[in-house]
């Protein structure tokens, strides 16, 4: 923003011009002449002055004679060339200077010459291009400035989500191998993952769980359509509850808001949540498919998607079917003002439909119109878990995961309902141990 407003306090400045001959009276008529064209202009009678001048102000033109004692016009203008590289440098000279002049024009880099007696309209017609020269010089400086800095700011700024990624995706992978290597013996190690991670996500104040329970309730629904094979109607949901969860992983400023208000980078990058999803997913292997239709859920049908641009049935099928499903919900959740649900519902399918063929395989989109009525009405299945110690334990709580001890024996089955005994126990137990227990207990999502 400062560059910008120097570029501006540029533009309305007035010229500054320096004028530099020994005789006052030719340099009176060119302060003169300079002066009504509303150039500033300054003079000088003699090298050392004009020099000692442009220590205070940065001219855009310096004019100077040829021929004058103590310091010649070619050897002021040397100088004025290494004190002020980019101001125009301009010389007036006799006829008979040719030899002088073209030592100006090798030692002082002089930019035009104009031969005495000047004419006014050639000679303003000089400085007029001359400072176009020194004026498009500094704005040329200026907007590198600028662009410098942003492309510094653009660097810091990937810098630092590289590294809020990193960190927080080890984090996350950390947690799902501890996660992992804790429910070995478990034989719904499948449903723990996916619960605890949609608990990360339906914790999350700028995350929307309830749109991930649509989303996975959708899912389910396309995939029975479809007649999908078995694992794919139980891998279905598990894609829409877990599609939002690399966003865990990055800043919240980039999905705290709506899209549009994002600028070109933080697009991007936002856009980049499902490869950071593949990442953490990549230690729960029994997740690959799941992992699999998360990274690619922004290809289009017609190959105008992300990341890599696939096409018809190059594309997986479970992300094809994430696709469709998280575009319905975005577009029902637009139109708040219809008066009623099924307005909305009927609206959200038409906007899929009119894609049908180019952003969403024709299959599923019919797949949804035979569905999409009866989404409304769904209630969802999953709950959510909390994790406790054996003191935050309460009676009447249930256990939503069989709990063992260290050596692989079942302490507690699944569904056990904690009474004060039970939870003495185990708090006895803990007591004994250097870390606490992590007791999985059941919590209805509203």
């Amino acid at each position: 923003m400062a560059d910008i407003e120097k570029l501006e306090e540029l533009n309305q400045q007035q010229p500054n011009i320096l004028c530099l001959d020994d005789e006052t009276n030719v340099l009176k008529s060119l302060v003169r002449l300079l002066r009504r064209y509303k150039f500033n202009a300054s003079f000088a009678t003699n090298g050392q002055d004009a020099l000692d001048k442009m220590q205070k102000i940065q001219f855009d033109v310096i004019i100077s004679d040829m021929r004058m004692p103590h310091m010649s016009g070619a050897e002021f203008l040397a100088k004025a060339r290494e004190l002020s590289p980019d101001s125009q440098r301009i010389l007036l000279t006799g006829f008979s200077d040719l030899e002088s002049t073209v030592s100006a024009v090798n030692d002082g880099g002089i930019h035009a010459y104009v031969q005495k007696p000047w004419q006014n309209d050639h000679l303003i017609s000089v400085i007029n291009s001359a400072i176009d020269k020194f004026r498009l010089k500094k704005q040329n400086e200026i907007l590198q400035a600028h662009i410098t800095a942003q492309n510094q700011k653009l660097k810091k700024f990937n810098n630092d989500l590289e590294q809020l990624v990193n960190k927080r995706t080890k984090q996350i992978r950390a947690l799902l191998k501890k996660l992992e290597v804790s429910v070995k013996n478990e034989q719904q190690e499948h449903q723990c993952t996916v619960e605890l991670l949609y608990n990360f996500i339906n914790v999350n104040p700028y995350l929307d769980g309830k749109k991930a329970k649509n989303i996975a309730i959708t899912c389910t629904e396309i995939a029975c359509n479809l007649n999908a094979s078995p694992k794919s109607i139980e891998l279905a949901p598990v894609a829409g509850y877990l599609s939002q969860i690399g966003l865990l992983a990055m800043d919240p400023e980039l999905y705290n808001k709506p899209l549009t208000e994002l600028t070109e980078p933080q697009r991007k990058a936002f856009y980049t949540h499902p490869s950071i999803s593949q990442l953490m997913l990549s230690p729960a292997t029994h997740l690959k498919d799941v992992s699999n239709a998360i990274y690619y859920q922004f290809e289009r049908y017609n190959g105008s998607g992300s990341p890599e641009g696939l096409a018809g049935n190059d594309i997986p099928i479970g992300a094809m079917v994430l696709n469709v499903a998280r575009d319905y919900w975005s577009y029902y959740e637009q139109y708040e003002s219809f008066d009623s649900l099924e307005e909305r519902a009927d609206f959200a399918f038409h906007k899929i439909k009119n894609y049908s063929g180019a952003f969403y395989h024709p299959k599923i989109v019919n797949a949804l119109e035979e569905v999409y009525p009866s989404l409304i009405s769904k209630k969802v299945n999953i709950g959510s878990l909390r994790v406790y110690s054996a003191f935050e334990l309460e009676a009447d709580m249930v256990l939503a995961h069989s709990l063992f001890n260290n050596n692989g024996t079942m302490l507690l089955p699944k569904g056990h309902i904690f009474n004060r005994k039970s939870i003495s126990k185990l708090q006895q137990l803990e007591a004994k141990k250097p870390n606490s227990f992590r007791i999985m207990v059941e919590k209805a999502i509203d």
